[in-house]
């Protein structure tokens, strides 16, 4: 009889950020704070810091693959999170692995902007994202900007969410988080649509006056991985997520690292100094 223990497991198929407040870093940091092992597939390496991402250098997506088959065929994943994906031929590359091995519990962010302002998606990849992985995602974690381009609209208001997260499911996803960090004023409210229960669930949030909000949306879509992996029902581990960020997002804002927009405190259940 065998009692060793096993850990639950992520993958995080992201890019690489270093100066560590967003992608794979964040990734693995959010998904240590929850108990669960994060292993990586790599997208591209970016040379960038709190200010700007000075460089972007895109793995071919036959390295992505490797990356994925070597991490599934062997450790497994009780759900994967997916981050920056820059070009098409990823795209193609990380949604035929997903199908290949029927991997459940995908939580993909649909990064397109870095918070310093670089473009990490490629145009030409935005419609692969729709057709190829959109629609083998069990969550989508757009903000309000990544929301309006999906759905090809100029913007969409804070009285628009719950329409436009009903209009993204219909990509073929299974359910999606428009995330109101973006909205004016004190109130930032997400807004999930649960497809398996045909469901919009208000997800409150306030503003939180911080210059280290680089990699919020990296964190939280990890935070949910993390809670489906953990077993949480999607309402559950969203709202779990929304809560761990709105956490380390307060407790980073005491922190000054660089010159322009730092990390949140990934640990702040743990530590603090």
């Amino acid at each position: 009889m065998n009692t060793r223990k096993r850990y639950t497991t992520v993958l995080a198929i992201a890019g690489s950020d270093s100066g560590s407040s967003a992608g794979i870093q964040a990734d693995l940091k959010t998904l240590a704070a929850h108990g669960c092992y994060g292993a990586t597939a790599i997208t591209a390496i970016t040379a960038q810091n709190t200010v700007a991402v000075a460089a972007i250098h895109p793995l071919p997506a036959a390295i992505v693959t490797a990356q994925i088959e070597a991490v599934l065929g062997d450790i497994g994943a009780d759900a994967v999170k997916i981050g920056m994906l820059c070009s098409p031929d990823v795209v193609h590359a990380v949604a035929e692995c997903l199908r290949r091995f029927a991997v459940k519990n995908i939580v993909l962010d649909p990064v397109m902007a870095a918070e310093s302002g670089g473009n990490l998606l490629q145009d030409e990849a935005l419609a692969a994202l729709k057709e190829e992985l959109i629609p083998l995602a069990t969550l989508i974690t757009p903000n309000l900007p990544e929301a309006a381009s999906l759905l090809g609209r100029a913007g969409i208001e804070a009285e628009e969410m719950a329409e436009a997260a009903r209009a993204l499911a219909r990509l073929g996803c299974g359910s999606v988080l428009v995330k109101g960090g973006h909205l004016p004023g004190d109130h930032r409210d997400d807004v999930l649509f649960w497809g398996e229960k045909d469901r919009i669930v208000n997800m409150p949030g306030i503003a939180i006056v911080s210059h280290n909000t680089h990699g919020t949306g990296c964190t939280l879509s990890s935070a949910i991985a993390a809670g489906l992996a953990l077993g949480q029902d999607m309402e559950a581990a969203t709202r779990a997520a929304k809560g761990y960020i709105n956490g380390a997002n307060a407790a980073g804002s005491a922190y000054q690292i660089g010159q322009g927009h730092g990390p949140v405190q990934h640990f702040f259940r743990f530590w603090s100094v």
